[in-house]
């Protein structure tokens, strides 16, 4: 076996141990310096978006600190938490454990190469010095908060810092460009021993801050002990004792089960401490093993996941969704529509040939007696199931719910989400549904407030005109147009080749419907110019593209008097995959900062209710892409306070008195005011309470004011009190509440 592949195998097998045991450093690191856990809060978004690697992290360091009294989960842990050697861990570490995998996958089907290893073994390099400089942080924060002396002059000694680090990565990048791959895997090598020394002395520096070096000494008669010239004397005060989590504390007990017994000096100690970190100590492959059994036992084991592609939404999340959904309502219901509601599944037949190429997104439920059932796709065909198998003619309705399809999960893109639609079923006058639907978006979007947005409209006739007109079989319109559909995320070219290589159209054909499809601007400006050119000299002889033109001249017309058409660009290439419309077709995109794709969407579908075997009812409706809207009201409340909840008051009752506070509260909820209770002897507990949750108001009652007849109501905002007779409590409160009244 040649050099270069025994490095390799060295730095992966060397690299995956780092990759485990510097999680658990990190995790002892955390309450070391009383840190919060908010940035371990990745849970998976469902969409792709968050490293599985990163949420691999993070989940490992709660495991390891579950039950800690020292790291906390609010935004209450020490300032020095907010710098990047904490907040970081797990894109840091998510890096390296990808890295790490990258090359084991290369190392498994790879006997030799250095082409395939050298990029992989640099990348881990790279990522291996980001995490080497993120403990050697946490090393220099944990010596700052250590009495133990000397253990700074042993540390300065081993010579470790970000310039050794770089040095050694710029070694690795050399021989890289040398092509020199045994040289690089072995500069690689000397990277990762810094690193790990590094790691061992952030593990030594945690130990002691969290406990002292008389903790070497408890299990041997219970001295404490300090620190002098590098030797341990006794001391009258002992160290207090604080609960770690479950995971670490046994990692700590591990440490002093191995080290009380190693001599009486601090270098000693030190350097025995270090060895127990040292991969090619003897007694390494024993503590990596009871790092594993402690993230992998069942006892311990994760926090149950969510299924890819849906995710849970936290308080201030469904805030946000509440008032989105309410001011969505609003404007539905301002347009006289009626709420539907429609069952989660339906027939699969019900579904099937409705959404074209889409249609092996649908999700298929198990023969529960002899029904074939499907979740719902989308809220248009249920809408038209049940205005066929109602016999309806007109029907102006709104539904908000979920529907579910069976796709990969991206940025924004969720297999199981939200839609809000609005659709009118019937004969109105030409064209009037269709603006409407149109000028519904429109309002929509406004009245959320996301920021600039743009509605692109086109013609399902006028495209199929201009197929039609380019030579394309009017067998296969439907699946060219689901390959134009596809124009906003990728180049004409590439669509291009979908459509001469997978799906038979000549190279003339297609550079022919590109000279269409490149068309967007204006709507009054570009119809006209449309109407004057070359271009509709030949829609103007085709029957369906002619309808369309003319269509489109009442809707745009409709549109300007409407005062909404400054947000909408007629644009030739828009085509819309599914296979109903008919139509005038339409799609939002937001162009703010967020990348989301389409927010909202629509279309003219005068065939999908008669499909159902009843007769034809036209019909006109639109769909708003909900979660990714939230997606961007969610990133611009980022640096806004956002309540959880709409509590007004927070009576807050001194001692253990429960009956106090449901006789107060109660009286409260009687006269609908939004009101919680907490029965906690400290005063500072229900006033933290009432600021974190920023309720505005709060009602104090305590032995003396029981005794007195009276409570104690404090404006949070400007901690200003005043004392009110009991029986007035509801009276003044309302006065506060509504000033206005």
């Amino acid at each position: 076996m040649s050099s270069l592949l025994e490095s390799c195998q060295l730095i992966d097998q060397s690299s995956a141990a780092l990759s485990t045991v510097a999680v658990a450093v990190a995790a002892l690191s955390c309450e070391a310096a009383r840190a919060n856990l908010s940035a371990f809060d990745l849970a998976d978004s469902g969409d792709g978006s968050v490293a599985k690697d990163d949420i691999g992290v993070s989940s490992d360091i709660k495991i390891l600190l579950n039950g800690s009294k020292l790291a906390v989960s609010s935004n209450k842990g020490d300032d020095k938490f907010n710098t990047n050697s904490f907040s970081k861990i797990p894109v840091l570490y998510g890096n390296v454990r990808e890295a790490v995998k990258s090359l084991h996958s290369v190392i498994r089907v790879v006997s030799n190469s250095g082409e395939k290893f050298g990029g992989k073994v640099l990348h881990l390099c790279f990522e291996l010095r980001n995490l080497g400089e993120s403990s050697l942080e946490r090393v220099r924060l944990n010596l700052g908060s250590i009495s133990v002396e000397g253990l700074k002059d042993i540390f300065e000694k081993e010579c470790l810092s970000e310039e050794s680090l770089r040095n050694g990565v710029k070694l690795a990048v050399d021989a890289e460009l040398e092509k020199d791959h045994v040289k690089l895997a072995k500069d690689v090598v000397l990277v990762l021993g810094i690193v790990w020394k590094i790691v061992a002395w952030e593990a030594v520096t945690a130990f002691f801050v969290l406990e002292g070096i008389e903790g070497l000494n408890e299990k041997n008669g219970g001295k404490g002990g300090e620190v002098d010239g590098g030797h341990v004397k006794s001391e009258k005060k002992k160290k207090k004792k604080v609960l770690l989590g479950r995971g670490t504390s046994f990692i700590v007990e591990m440490i002093k089960d191995r080290l009380m017994s190693k001599g009486d000096g601090l270098e000693k100690i030190v350097l025995e401490f270090l060895s127990l970190l040292d991969p090619k100590s003897p007694d390494f492959d024993g503590l990596l093993k009871k790092v594993k059994d402690i993230l992998e036992s069942n006892e311990s084991r994760r926090i149950p996941k969510t299924p890819k592609g849906t995710r849970d939404f936290a308080k201030e999340q469904m805030a946000i969704r509440k008032k989105a959904f309410s001011i969505i309502t609003k404007v539905f219901e301002r347009h006289c529509a009626t709420a539907l509601d429609t069952p989660a599944f339906e027939l699969k037949e019900t579904l099937t040939g409705k959404y074209g190429e889409d249609s092996k997104l649908i999700y298929d439920l198990a023969d529960q007696g002899g029904e074939l059932c499907s979740l719902r796709y989308d809220l248009t065909v249920p809408f038209s199931r049940y205005v066929a198998m109602n016999g309806l003619t007109s029907f102006k309705r709104y539904h908000i719910d979920k529907v579910w399809r069976r796709d990969n999960p991206s940025k924004g893109r969720y297999r199981e989400f939200y839609q809000c639609d609005f659709d009118i079923a019937g004969q109105y006058e030409k064209m009037g549904p269709d603006f409407e639907v149109v000028r519904i978006l429109s309002e929509v979007l406004n009245a959320l407030n996301i920021g600039d947005y743009e509605i692109k409209l086109n013609h399902r006739k006028l495209l199929d005109g201009v197929l039609d007109i380019c030579g394309v079989p009017p067998a296969k319109f439907r699946t060219i147009c689901s390959s134009i559909d596809k124009l906003d995320k990728q180049s004409f070219e590439q669509v291009k080749k979908e459509m001469v290589e997978e799906k038979g159209l000549s190279v003339e054909t297609a550079d022919k419907i590109g000279t269409f499809v490149k068309i967007r601007g204006p709507p009054l400006e570009l119809l006209s110019k449309i109407m004057g050119g070359t271009e509709g000299t030949e829609l103007l002889k085709h029957d369906a593209s002619k309808e369309a033109l003319g269509d489109l001249s009442l809707l745009f017309d409709a549109l300007d008097k409407s005062r909404c058409i400054g947000k909408v660009v007629f644009d030739l290439s828009l085509a819309r995959g599914l296979d109903y419309y008919t139509g005038v077709i339409f799609e939002a995109g937001f162009k703010g900062g967020v990348q989301v794709g389409s927010i909202g969407a629509g279309g003219r579908y005068d065939n999908l209710i008669g499909n159902f075997g009843t007769k034809q009812v036209p019909a006109v409706g639109m769909s708003l892409g909900i979660e990714r809207v939230l997606t961007i009201m969610e990133d611009k409340a980022q640096n806004q306070a956002v309540r959880a909840t709409e509590t007004q008051v927070l009576v807050g009752v001194l001692g253990d008195k429960l009956w106090v506070a449901a006789e107060l509260v109660s009286e409260l909820w009687d006269v609908d005011i939004k009101a919680e209770y907490k029965v906690h002897k400290k005063v500072m507990k229900h006033i933290e309470y009432a600021i974190d949750s920023k309720i505005p108001w709060m009602i104090i009652v305590g032995e003396r004011e029981l005794n007195e007849g009276i409570v104690k109501l404090k404006n949070i905002e400007t901690t200003n009190e005043e004392v009110i007779p009991r029986s007035k409590l509801v009276e003044e409160l309302q006065k506060r509440l509504n000033p206005s009244n």
